[in-house]
């Protein structure tokens, strides 16, 4: 095993640059064993055994989990195989309850879902698989050209006397990390697409038994893929570490250098997963709003509307496809960030393998930690009531943030040396132990108060939103001003948290304390997804039991369970922003380490407009991706329009709406749109490193961090508060909400409006953003030797 073997540091930059760091760095090099006082208590074999077992633990759960729901059904004739795979029939377990015809129309409903959102990300996947090709072949190109395509070893970057493997290697083995980061997040999104939609119809099936049946289903369901995401996503980074290790031998620095490969891989195609998948979705849901609800007045899922299949399709390719891979990225690049700085601090230097994994204890200990969470919603406690639901939802949060406080302590008590050093810009920094679970904890808890906080400003149950609804009597402008003064409002508490981490962290540990952070707020990822992804699956259990014909009384469970995933799904994309600042961070920081830039001087010109431009992108972003959804939902509203007008007896209910026309739409307009913005966000970094140099990329990274996160809270928060104050109208369960409504009314309409508004915001513009600054910062840190090489080809003329 490689995690045995010594190790020192290996670059791809050339010779010269490597003497030049070293006489401006003189405390980077080769740190001395006596920097530790101690060694570790946990021995490096019982590591190799620990993460591998943490992870077979996590997928044997979702294996389980997904066993029982599979139980909800019997299996009736077996279906006949489409494109989504094996139709199955879903008839009821306790006869007598409902008609079995309704049974039969609710899998009928589920196969055209299933069969949408898997053609969608079919399609979807070979524009990816294109552009991983394509990226794979620049990657191997630009680093391999740093020492001419050489086969011969080169000086260390940071151990001085001591060879290490040549740029041609770390470009041959960057490449593979990111086709399989890139295959992973993929296959992660996949998997908990189908998933979703292989449970929507049991919660609905379950939701005639009671609130509390329909609740674990649903529940169950989001936990396969929160564990599948976060196992396999640790099991695929361990065994790279191993592999590569058996090449790289006792070139730690160099081998995790390649293996930051994985975590671009990762992010790119989330971002392809959550723009395209944001468009389709977004363009289904107005334009069945738009004309259904408030032209037609007509309920949301009302089978009558020719884009309801569409717009339930969307909730699984956008908000559980591109929310698993999303997440995985982040997951991916705060594991990678973290193993750089880590390989060139007394861990990777001084050939400490149990502490040098450290990320990967953390994410192990992590999974065991939501596991005994998930027994809380499913086995201990049991939900009985609707008012129930939504506070379960939140114990899974705080009882999955203190268990892994506990975990997090025991694993830096026997993963870390009491005295260690992390690089920090060119020095050697000593670190304590219990620093570094502080660090690791004060992320933890900065992303329970985000959570909590976006709750506050997103939920119906508290003052904001209410206002917001309330502003409806004057009309959709008032609603407007007041839903925009939400989300603005909403971003301080979130970025006092984020800023506190990020003060605490790199105080005490540099920038390897803000990559553990961020690793801290990923943590209990396996709870989060499956809270999140609980959301889409209620969600689209309320459509088909409107769609099915179901009665009113299963219609209000359903209800019931989509207002509370309404919630948690904002609570999800505050995870993902938050961790995404700490994520950038951390990157920022190892890509200006790689670089060999010891200071990022804002009052030189070159990072002062580097620093403009950043922070312009996310607005260049936004309006693309806006806009996108403008034109997708276009289409959609002619063709919903075109099929109430033409179609004889469709408003009667006599005749059937073409569903599929709705489909191809909201397909081929996200495909169509998705590639402009990701080729803005993957261009940049190239273009400004290789022609403006790494001074000014470095100010385009931190610009576009800082206004990235704001406008991302802003959009998420503001969107969310929008669509749960058109639910607070339509549910009516207090006075003040019965004096807004009912359904249909000009109050109602006018919550319609702002929804529709929101829905870009918070579903397609807002949770990509995280993207965009996740994905420029580890993108700069793979291409870092290459821009430091023959970077600023501009500047170089002036």
């Amino acid at each position: 095993m490689i995690g045995l073997e010594a190790s020192s540091f290996s670059s791809s930059l050339p010779p010269v640059r490597s003497q030049q760091f070293r006489q401006t760095n003189p405390s980077a090099v080769l740190v001395s064993p006596a920097a530790m006082s101690a060694s570790v208590i946990l021995p490096d074999l019982a590591t190799q055994v620990v993460v591998p077992v943490a992870a077979a633990v996590g997928i044997a759960f979702a294996v389980l989990q997904w066993f029982l729901v599979s139980q909800v059904k019997v299996t009736g004739d077996g279906g006949s195989a489409g494109k989504g795979g094996a139709s199955e029939s879903l008839i009821e377990e306790e006869e007598g309850l409902n008609d079995h015809n309704v049974v039969v129309k609710c899998a009928e409903i589920q196969t055209a879902i299933s069969e949408g959102a898997t053609s969608f990300l079919y399609t979807e996947y070979k524009y990816a698989g294109g552009f991983m090709t394509v990226f794979a072949v620049l990657i191997f190109v630009f680093l391999g050209s740093i020492e001419g395509f050489s086969t011969k070893s080169q000086p260390c970057h940071y151990s001085v006397g001591k060879t290490c493997k040549p740029a041609l290697a770390n470009a041959a083995f960057s490449t593979i990390a990111f086709v399989l980061g890139a295959v992973t997040s993929l296959v992660s999104g996949f998997l908990g697409m189908k998933i979703a939609t292989y449970a929507n119809a049991r919660t609905t099936l379950e939701a005639r038994k009671g609130v509390g049946k329909a609740f674990i289903v649903a529940f169950r369901s989001g936990a396969v893929m929160g564990f599948l995401l976060a196992a396999s996503g640790l099991f695929v980074l361990y065994i790279i570490i191993n592999l590569f290790g058996i090449y790289y031998g006792d070139d730690w620095e160099g081998l995790f250098e390649a293996i930051t490969g994985y975590g671009l891989g990762g992010s790119s195609m989330a971002l392809f997963g959550r723009v395209g998948g944001g468009i389709y979705t977004k363009a289904a849901d107005v334009g069945a709003d738009l004309v259904g609800k408030v032209e037609r007045n007509i309920p949301e899922d009302d089978p009558r509307n020719p884009a309801v299949i569409a717009d339930n399709v969307g909730d699984n390719v956008g908000d559980i496809a591109g929310m698993g891979s999303d997440l995985f990225g982040s997951y991916a690049e705060s594991s990678c960030a973290a193993l750089v700085v880590a390989s060139i601090s007394s861990f990777g230097i001084n050939h400490e393998f149990t502490p040098m994994m450290f990320p990967l204890l953390i994410s192990s200990v992590g999974i065991i930690a939501c596991l005994i969470t998930t027994l809380f919603a499913t086995d201990f406690f049991e939900v009985k009531a609707v008012d129930q639901i939504e506070p379960a939802l939140k114990k899974q949060l705080i009882i999955s943030t203190a268990v892994m406080t506990v975990g997090i302590a025991l694993v830096s008590w026997l993963g870390l040396p009491y005295t260690f050093t992390i690089f920090n810009f060119g020095a050697q920094k000593t670190v304590h132990s219990w620093q570094l679970f502080l660090c690791v904890a004060v992320g933890l808890w900065a992303g329970l108060v985000i959570g909590f906080i976006t709750e506050y400003y997103t939920s119906n149950a508290y003052s904001p939103v209410q206002d917001v609804a309330d502003s409806c009597r004057t009309g959709a402008a008032t609603n407007v001003i007041f839903g925009l003064a939400l989300g603005y409002k909403s971003v301080i508490i979130p970025i006092f948290a984020i800023a506190f981490s990020i003060f605490l962290s790199f105080s005490l540990a540099a920038m390897y304390g803000v990559a553990v952070a961020a690793l801290g707020m990923l943590s209990t990822i396996a709870t989060g997804l499956a809270i999140d992804a609980y959301g889409p699956i209620s969600d689209n259990a309320g459509g088909i039991a409107e769609m099915a014909g179901m009665s009113h009384r299963i219609r209000e469970r359903t209800d019931a369970l989509d207002a509370a995933g309404n919630t948690t799904a904002a609570i999800g994309k505050g995870f993902a922003i938050g961790s995404a600042a700490l994520v950038s961070l951390a990157l920022f920081g190892a890509f200006v380490s790689r670089a060999g830039i010891t200071t990022v001087d804002v009052l030189t010109p070159n990072v002062f407009i580097g620093l403009l431009v950043g922070a312009m992108l996310p607005y260049w972003f936004s309006a693309m991706t806006m806009k996108s959804v403008g034109s997708a939902a276009l289409k959609m509203v002619e063709e919903v329009r075109r099929q109430f007008n033409t179609i004889p007896g469709l408003m009667e209910g006599t005749a059937k709406p073409d569903y599929a026309t709705c489909v191809k739409i909201s397909t081929d307009a996200s495909i169509k749109e998705m590639i402009p913005p990701g080729a803005l966000v993957m261009l940049t970094p190239l273009i400004v490193g290789t022609f403006f140099g790494v001074e000014t990329l470095s100010g385009v990274l931190a610009g576009a961090l800082v206004s990235g996160v704001q406008i991302a809270i802003s959009a998420s928060n503001t969107g969310g508060a929008w669509d749960n104050a058109k639910k607070y109208i339509e549910a009516g369960v207090s006075d003040h909400a019965k004096s807004l409504g009912p359904k249909g009314s000009d109050c109602h309409k006018a919550a319609v409006i702002g929804d529709t508004i929101g829905d870009p915001l918070k579903d397609t513009s807002g949770p990509s953003l995280n993207i965009l600054i996740k994905l420029m910062a580890v993108e700069s840190l793979v291409f870092a030797p290459f821009f430091a090489t023959y970077g600023g080809i501009l500047f170089k003329y002036i």
